[in-house]
């Protein structure tokens, strides 16, 4: 047996990044759209590094790429939202990742601490910054939810580079 994982650990460190990251991409993940008020106005990133942490405090977190233009903000941001798109909001999904729209032409609403809020996700996570860490090339946010929003739906999924649907058994 521990020959095997020898033989793994060292066919792992063989491997180019784009091997690992074709590997990452076998992970099917929902989209989400995370939110904040920057100080030249409303800004969006479009992440799939969504999870949910604990229930007690009630922590989410999510990992922006250190190599993102939008780094910088949404790394000092201390107040945030985090939508969960629906299956047929690609073009939400599409406006704010790199060279997208952004919210050019949207009609803009705010959560109570200012955060700019999408319409029509499946949910929405209001949070206020609990902690970072470092994660390599990304940074871990951590943030604690201070209100949340549901509704019923088919996520939108991505996975090995692609967008669809989830199709239960």
């Amino acid at each position: 047996m521990e020959n095997a994982m020898q033989s793994d650990l060292a066919a792992c460190n063989q491997a180019s990044p784009e091997d690992l990251r074709k590997a990452f991409g076998r992970f099917a993940t929902g989209v989400t759209v995370v939110t904040t008020q920057a100080p030249g106005g409303p800004m969006g990133f479009t992440a799939n590094s969504f999870s949910s942490v604990s229930l007690d405090p009630p922590l989410v977190m999510w990992s922006p790429a250190r190599s993102a233009v939008r780094y910088p903000v949404f790394s000092e941001a201390t107040r945030f939202s985090i939508h969960v798109l629906g299956h047929d909001q690609h073009d939400l999904c599409r406006r704010f990742t790199s060279g997208g729209q952004g919210f050019y032409g949207m009609a803009l609403a705010y959560n109570p601490e200012g955060a700019p809020i999408l319409p029509g996700a499946l949910a929405r996570f209001d949070c206020a910054l609990h902690a970072t860490h470092d994660g390599g090339d990304h940074l871990i946010i951590l943030g604690r939810v201070l209100r949340f929003v549901a509704e019923d739906g088919a996520p939108l999924i991505f996975t090995q580079g692609r967008y669809g649907t989830f199709q239960p058994d």
